[in-house]
């Protein structure tokens, strides 16, 4: 079915003049009458019939006028561009994936300004249980944030930022009487952190090169719960610089350089292509870009 001979139906019952019919379409008096003809096969009715000097509308065309209109006016809204934005009527919930380390560090500036422009918005701060699955590819998350493994292949990716990390623990340690050399720095019982429970990290690899090696005393899953335990204990943990400044001071933890070369921590954002030309996604990523700006930058 060609759709524009909805145009043309609709101009030629409400203007029932072929004429007058062309120029509303803006073609030729022929092509309108030739568009009038093959309506008139299609529908199997003759539709305007000649009355004197003019065209007067078959019953089955008065039908069908109303009916036309209505038709053409919902598929020109169908094809119509997208509404702008309206942040402040709003009403969606998003679901982020990113590390508890992150979420420290993001989830309330990154609430904070979306509160302000869109607030009711709601947000879900989903676990990175979740990664390294098809969760973007089913939807199952909106955004990515974090150190970006493996994803689907069709997955936009942006990078964020890149930040250092730091090793953190409590402000009397022992660690801190002395200059924290490679040697100190893997006498000190360590906190691994790994969901999968693994004791070894890109520290074990830089502490190689100088020919040594550390103890992992304990594993934890997240970075939260590993600042904890370093905050009560000897053990010490790592956490990204500048980042969680007023979070270690609650917790009277200290930071400190890592002796050693360990590669900084490259954060991105990844979503599926679905939501290219979504505009609520496309702020809220905004919203996350300017977070980690600030954050990092």
């Amino acid at each position: 079915m060609d759709l524009n001979l909805l145009v043309a139906l609709d101009a030629l019952l409400h203007e029932a003049s072929v004429t007058r019919a062309a120029e509303r379409l803006g073609t030729s008096p022929a092509a309108a009458s030739r568009k009038l003809a093959t309506l008139r096969r299609i529908l199997e009715d003759p539709l305007l019939v000649r009355a004197g000097q003019r065209l007067v509308p078959t019953p089955r065309a008065l039908r069908l006028r109303e009916e036309a209109r209505e038709l053409l006016q919902r598929s020109e809204a169908l094809f119509a561009p997208a509404p702008a934005l309206d942040l402040a009527h709003l009403r969606r919930t998003f679901t982020i994936q990113a590390s508890d380390l992150l979420l420290t560090g993001l989830g309330a500036p990154l609430m904070e300004r979306v509160n302000a422009q869109a607030p009711q918005v709601d947000v879900v701060f989903a676990p990175e249980a979740l990664e390294g699955g098809p969760a973007l590819r089913q939807g199952e998350v909106d955004i990515e944030v974090g150190v970006l493994g493996d994803l689907d292949p069709e997955i936009r990716t942006e990078p964020l930022a890149t930040a250092t990390m730091v090793a953190v623990a409590r402000k009397d340690h022992p660690l801190f009487a002395e200059p924290i050399t490679p040697l100190r720095f893997a006498r000190v019982p360590h906190i691994g952190i790994s969901r999968r429970g693994r004791l070894r990290g890109p520290i074990d690899v830089a502490l190689a090169q100088y020919g040594l090696s550390r103890r992992v005393a304990a594993v934890v899953p997240s970075h939260t719960a590993a600042m904890i335990l370093a905050a009560t204990s000897d053990l010490v943990c790592l956490a990204i610089n500048g980042w969680l400044d007023s979070i270690l001071a609650a917790l009277k933890l200290r930071s400190f350089t890592v002796p050693l070369d360990v590669p900084p921590m490259a954060i991105g954002m990844a979503w599926h292509p679905r939501h290219a030309a979504d505009q609520g996604h496309a702020w809220l990523r905004r919203q996350v870009r300017a977070v980690i700006d600030t954050l990092v930058g």
